[in-house]
């Protein structure tokens, strides 16, 4: 049976916590005398008076995830934080209706990027610093549902905790899950500070550049600017982004073996080493072919070649040029790197690099297996053997994964968009990185998009920040039984 108080009790924490988070941005609207102060005290009651009357004590014994548990709140916390989250957009008439203000929510939170802002730099201070937090809060998310919900759900061997995680779980940072988590967290909390600043030095506004380290360090990609990071020309400010969207790719805990000089396990990983190789080949082919066919200065085609590159393959989402008007090789190029995404444990989207990896060796075994049948041939990580069951679970996700992104492409195409528009944007959103291709393209806003539209790209994002299998689980009959 599926045991309701220990959801409600961790519902119940996931709003007070988001009250709280209300509360600092109503304080920021407060410090810029703001009238959105109001609004954003009046949606902090709401949400904690509703996580204060959801509270369900808990006996000893029942302190303890259960994997249906497990499955429920993984899928439905994200639900939960868009919802309320969308308060302050109402309340504020920063969004005109329920279905913007959702749409805006849950795109921050599933650190995705995608807006319906025409005039960002319009709104209140307080929704600017709302935005950008709601895709910290989500990337740290990400990290404490790794440790304390996901190590429960893998026990059905649905590989997406294990693929998602294995950088984390297999080492063991600290036998202790909360100590595990504050040390991660830690990671991410340095990271962010250590990029305010450095912006803040590079000459951006305090608040621009603690915005945008929010939304670096979670991969979200908001930005308080109509124009995004073109609106800092700086050669400085654009490789300090470049560097931290890199970190941001990088499951944390590798960082944290560096902070213990532990450079071995760094060093060893496959994974790590696989996700270098991709953020120095792919930036260097599109400038190679930035110069060739577009006629433009090597200074030029570095810098923004590099930038725009990093940004999708780590699934931030920023951009500094229109990479849609590139060519269509380029194009092709960068519409791949949509599925890539980071290392596994970053707050990245996508398909993540190693189930990639994984993905290419099971392939090139199989195709050894065409000449020595007999052969005895073992997909291995970091010298560890990964099991059968692992591998056709990983094998099944991806399928489900295309299959899903060409529903939603179907789907938006309804709408009368192109093809390009239609897969870029279903990729786009699936990964959780925000611009697409044609319409939909960086400095364009989602505003035009019919409210059902806005539906079915909220729910692609959710989609790719559960990792679809979840949400096929709880649709099983086994999964309500004994």
């Amino acid at each position: 049976m599926i045991n309701s108080r220990i959801i409600a009790r961790v519902f119940s924490q996931v709003l007070i916590l988001e009250g709280i988070l209300l509360l600092i941005s109503g304080a920021v609207s407060w410090i810029y005398n703001e009238p959105a102060a109001k609004s954003f005290l009046f949606s902090a009651l709401i949400t904690l008076v509703t996580g204060i009357l959801v509270f369900t004590p808990l006996r000893h014994q029942e302190k303890v995830y259960g994997t249906r548990e497990g499955f429920i709140i993984y899928t439905f916390i994200w639900i939960l934080f868009g919802a309320f989250g969308s308060l302050p957009y109402l309340f504020t008439s920063s969004a005109g209706n329920f279905t913007d203000a959702f749409f805006e929510s849950i795109s921050g939170f599933t650190t995705t990027g995608a807006t319906i802002f025409r005039d960002i730099e319009s709104l209140p201070r307080g929704i600017l610093f709302w935005r950008s937090l709601t895709q910290w809060i989500g990337g740290i998310t990400v990290i404490i549902l790794a440790l304390h919900v996901l190590p429960v759900v893998r026990s059905l061997n649905v590989q997406l905790p294990a693929t998602e995680f294995s950088g984390i779980m297999p080492d063991k940072i600290h036998p202790r899950v909360i100590e595990t988590a504050k040390r991660l967290i830690g990671v991410y909390v340095v990271l962010t500070i250590t990029e305010a600043i450095l912006l803040a030095l590079g000459k951006m506004p305090v608040f621009d550049a603690v915005c945008h380290s929010f939304s670096t360090l979670s991969t979200g990609g908001f930005s308080t600017r109509d124009v995004g990071i073109s609106a800092f020309p700086s050669s400085y400010i654009k490789t300090v982004f470049i560097l931290f969207m890199f970190f941001a790719g990088i499951n944390p805990a590798l960082f944290y073996f560096a902070f213990r000089k532990n450079f071995t396990k760094i060093i060893r990983n496959s994974e790590f080493a696989a996700y270098l190789v991709m953020v120095i080949l792919f930036p260097a082919l599109i400038i190679f072919l930035l110069i060739r066919e577009g006629g433009i200065s090597f200074s030029s085609a570095f810098i923004d070649g590099l930038f725009n590159t990093v940004s999708v393959i780590t699934t931030t989402g920023f951009y500094t040029v229109n990479f849609s008007e590139w060519g269509y090789l380029i194009l092709l190029v960068i519409f791949f790197l949509m599925f890539t995404g980071g290392m596994a444990g970053s707050a990245s989207g996508g398909i993540k690099v190693v189930r990639l990896l994984i993905a290419a060796r099971t392939s090139r075994n199989e195709s050894k297996r065409m000449i020595h049948p007999y052969a005895y041939l073992p997909v291995k990580i970091d010298q560890k053997r990964i099991p059968q069951n692992i591998i056709q679970n990983l094998l099944i996700f991806i399928i489900i994964y295309f299959i899903t992104m060409c529903t939603g492409a179907l789907l938006i195409s309804f709408f009368d968009y192109d093809i390009i528009t239609s897969f870029s944007t279903s990729a786009s959103m699936m990964a959780n990185i925000g611009p697409g291709l044609g319409t939909f393209a960086p400095f364009s806003t989602y505003a035009d998009l019919p409210s059902t539209g806005k539906w079915i790209l909220s729910g692609l994002m959710i989609l790719g920040r559960i990792e679809i299998l979840s949400v096929l689980i709880l649709f099983t009959g086994s999964f309500y039984k004994r």
